[in-house]
């Protein structure tokens, strides 16, 4: 029976030879992650089911990463929760302050996840991974408990719809005005629990930070997950990293698709979605006279080494706009450690803007960058909601490193030149 590369995942998983859309399946895991919101709930949940021990200790990620350094009593009480529960089961992938990162890039970075993986996170941006050939999901922190105690999911096998590439990227545009467009095509629930499978000569020409910020943003389309094939870019990247033998599974030719969608990567150009959802996307070039009073690059999306070097680019011996807070959070300590060897935080607090330990922060209105009512924002993140990065009455606009940096300087929402 035919296949989709997902579908041949968790048919692997399941132990069995083939599996169909729409199928209830029980599949192992590679790989339970959470972070400091969700464990504290799971751990709660854990505890109530009377598991006394974790299925693997080298297979449980926890990361600290949504309030930290803490950002007051709660966050640290929900810290030190994690802290005990992780020291408790010798969790060996713990991150706390020093070495933690933001999740959804740390795991990939430090090789914790892999090619052929199955993989559930108490975090919706946990279908990042798909960029490097695994099947990955966000789930709840009841499922993660379940996870963490017996090594298993289930799921409902989804059904897929083929992202046909093409072309390659203009020099001022990036994975997130891939992601972007395709959001905007199909709507935030274009891809409601089906499989987003991107495909075509077009993937050869994305480097593997674009795939990261493609499939970060698959959950924004309403996408159970986003995969992306593995090629000689994913191979190269997890040469020397990958802690497990990298799996490679491939769709059959004549997989079933429920719907395919053709993009022409050359023809995109800097785009933003503006409030209040994802789907609301527009040129760059069209919202020149939206004044804007913040600037965020960071998060799981685009605080990855390529988003810093183009800030670089666009920012070095230049000045962020007077009435502008631009706000630079390299997405972890390696990351950021580059940056400070490569000149580039010097030239970030040159340019006027600041830069902050690793953190997710202002991206769900946590802390680092909070909005008043009426202030705008031009952000990296990935969601745009109403009261999302603070006021219900402010504004964030999704858009790439280029594109925000470029807004920085000018105090508008500005389309990038080629960097």
């Amino acid at each position: 029976m035919s296949m989709t590369m997902t579908q041949k995942i968790l048919a692997a998983h399941a132990g069995q030879s083939s599996v169909t859309a729409g199928q209830l399946i029980n599949a192992k895991l590679d790989i339970v992650l959470g972070n400091d919101i969700t464990t504290p709930v799971a751990v709660n949940e854990f505890k109530k089911a009377g598991f006394d021990g974790v299925f693997d200790k080298d297979h449980i990620a926890i990361v600290l990463d949504h309030f930290v350094p803490n950002k007051d009593i709660k966050a640290a009480e929900q810290s030190k929760q994690c802290r005990e529960f992780a020291c408790l089961h010798c969790i060996s992938h713990f991150y706390d302050v020093g070495k933690m990162g933001i999740e959804h890039a740390l795991l990939p970075e430090q090789g914790i996840v892999t090619a052929g993986d199955c993989i559930i996170g108490a975090d919706s941006h946990t279908c990042t991974y798909g960029a490097l050939g695994a099947f990955s999901t966000g789930v709840g922190s009841t499922d993660m408990a379940a996870g963490m105690a017996t090594g298993e999911a289930w799921f409902k096998v989804p059904s897929a719809i083929k992202v046909e590439l093409s072309g390659k990227l203009k020099k001022n545009c990036s994975g997130k005005d891939v992601i972007l467009t395709l959001i905007g095509m199909i709507g935030v629930d274009g891809a409601l629990y089906k499989s987003l499978e991107f495909t075509g000569e077009g993937v050869a020409a994305l480097s593997m930070d674009d795939r990261l910020c493609i499939c970060n943003m698959a959950i924004e389309a309403g996408a159970k997950n986003g995969i992306f094939p593995v090629d000689e870019v994913t191979l190269k990247y997890l040469e020397g990293r990958s802690e497990r033998k990298p799996i490679i599974y491939e769709a059959d030719p004549d997989a079933v698709y429920e719907s395919t969608v053709k993009i022409d990567l050359s023809t995109l150009c800097p785009t933003v979605a503006c409030p209040h959802l994802p789907e609301n996307t527009r040129p760059a070039s069209e919202l020149g006279d939206i004044k804007i009073q913040q600037v965020v690059i960071g998060s799981c999306t685009n605080g990855r080494m390529e988003d810093m070097e183009t800030a670089y680019k666009i920012l070095k011996d230049k000045k962020v706009a007077d009435g502008v807070r631009c706000i630079i959070i390299p997405a972890t300590m390696q990351i950021m450690r580059e940056c400070v060897e490569r000149g580039y935080v010097t030239a970030f607090i040159d340019a006027g803007a600041v830069v902050s330990t690793p953190t997710c922060g202002p991206c769900l209105g946590g802390y680092m960058g909070i909005l008043a009512e009426g202030e705008r924002c031009v952000a990296t993140t990935n969601r745009n909601f109403v009261g999302r990065m603070g006021h219900v009455k402010s504004e964030v606009y999704l858009a790439s490193p280029a594109t925000a940096a470029a807004s920085a300087l000018t105090g508008y929402i500005t389309e990038p030149e080629e960097v």
